[in-house]
């Protein structure tokens, strides 16, 4: 029987996408559409700022180089890579997939990539696929949440994720896909302890680099076990939380997985183990129009995985209350919103914000989502209020925006312009460096038909 590796970069090099190709492809391109607006949105953000001075002082001569998607400049492929990864999940608002943020891990390798050889549009979306479906293969595996073990996602299933779709678009035959999967497979890591903190997006734009190194050497020559993935001292064992992965199932290949688990793309810029809990109190605070003052009590029920994942409970920056469940009740009292503008240091410590913080008790939810452990099936609040009301929001299963309540084309067109005009903003007198808003977006919803993607963020 062949194993994993094999297989998986078998599949790499001539990857069959099926009849329903275009409806993937229609997915790939909606993450990457988002994940490009939410990085240009987070232009300013000091970890963008860091990752940026970092990648000038490391990169060399920038000919031939990939351009920074908030404009202004190009460098060397893996490092414009990294810094647009970095910038890609700076607001923890990109879209979320098997337990992790694919479009952060895969867009901005496989653009600086497509830029470096001239790639089509199609070509890229077909790596995205190509990407995720690796992604979805090794975390199919492991039964229990990589979370628990202080793994981020993100990080490890990213950096063979995200190896698997540059060996696609570079063109790789098996053998070479293989060894570039076994070194991706080396250099993956990330751990949850620096959620709250730059280190988190950081991971993303590591996620990127690496994928260029992994590849680079694989094409060199560089060798690699050729069971680096299924290996009992390999990847897949390694990082299992409980010793629980399953090496030894053939890997068949199907229809696209991503057409199965889709893209949830979020509809707050804070810690997808929020996402219920705001729309289950904006929900209740707008059907009983709440005066956030009388309330006295807030009972949150959610998963062991997402509350070791909110575990700011007394938030003072903007960057730690994307990962409160406090910050996430408490805004969506007091707002009955939770967008870019509540993001922000001063009102994080509002007098009535730090209020609120206290108010919040988290329980547990010990039923894992069958879908994804690092979730709980449901989540719930229960408001008390001071006049003796409990408000309770019932079992919450999927946020606004998940693959099974996607958001309207609408309100997705509404995000990205809204993204938009926060880099507008910032950007200044460099604004011009790319075209509008509007023909952004059109541009990126016909990438399947563009030619060469040079040409996409050419103002």
């Amino acid at each position: 029987m062949t194993g994993l590796t094999q297989a998986l970069a078998a599949y790499v090099a001539q990857p069959e996408l099926g009849p329903r190709r275009a409806q993937a492809e229609s997915i790939a391109r909606q993450g990457m559409t988002d994940t490009i607006a939410v990085a240009l949105a987070a232009r300013d953000e000091a970890v963008t700022r860091i990752a940026l001075d970092y990648a000038r002082g490391q990169a060399g001569p920038a000919e031939g180089g990939a351009p920074l998607w908030f404009g202004g400049e190009a460098l060397p492929p893996a490092r414009a890579a990294f810094v647009n990864g970095v910038a890609s999940h700076a607001l923890d608002y990109d879209d979320v997939a098997l337990s992790g943020h694919p479009s952060a891990a895969l867009t901005a390798a496989i653009l600086a990539q497509g830029h470096a050889q001239g790639a089509s549009g199609r070509d890229c979306l077909r790596a995205y696929i190509v990407g995720y479906e690796v992604w979805a293969e090794l975390a199919a595996r492991e039964p229990d949440p990589y979370h628990i073990k202080g793994w981020h996602p993100t990080a490890v299933f990213g950096t063979v994720a995200a190896t698997a779709a540059l060996a696609r678009l570079r063109g790789f035959e098996a053998p070479v896909a293989a060894r570039a999967l076994a070194i991706g497979a080396s250099l993956a890591s990330g751990l949850v302890a620096n959620f709250g903190t730059m280190t988190k997006p950081l991971h993303a734009g590591r996620v990127a680099a690496q994928a260029f190194e992994a590849v680079t050497l694989a094409g060199l020559g560089l060798t690699a076990a050729d069971d680096a993935l299924e290996h009992h001292a390999g990847f897949l064992a390694a990082l299992s939380p409980r010793g629980q992965a399953d090496r030894e199932r053939a890997y068949v290949p199907g229809e696209p997985r991503i057409l199965a688990t889709g893209l949830s793309i979020k509809k707050y810029p804070v810690c997808y183990s929020g996402h219920r809990i705001i729309d289950a109190v904006i929900d209740l605070a707008r059907e009983a129009d709440l005066d956030a003052e009388q309330v006295a009590w807030v009972r949150v029920g959610i998963g062991r995985p997402q509350a070791s994942m909110l575990r700011n409970a007394a938030p003072v920056t903007a960057l730690e209350a994307k990962f409160s469940a406090q910050f996430a009740v408490a805004a969506a009292l007091l707002r009955r919103k939770v967008g870019l503008s509540e993001l922000d240091d001063a009102f994080v410590n509002e007098p009535a914000m730090r209020a609120l913080y206290g108010k919040v008790e988290i329980g547990i939810v010990e039923a894992p989502d069958p879908e994804d452990s690092a979730f709980s099936r449901y989540d719930t609040v229960e408001i008390d209020m001071r006049d003796g009301r409990v408000l309770r929001s019932g079992e919450v299963r999927y946020p606004r925006g998940h693959a099974h309540l996607p958001l309207a084309e609408a309100d997705l067109r509404a995000k990205f312009e809204d993204c938009m005009a926060v880099w507008r903003r910032q950007a200044g007198a460099d604004a011009s460096a790319l075209p509008s808003a509007g023909a952004l977006y059109d541009r990126l919803a016909s990438l399947a038909q563009i030619d060469d993607v040079r040409t996409l963020f050419r103002g």
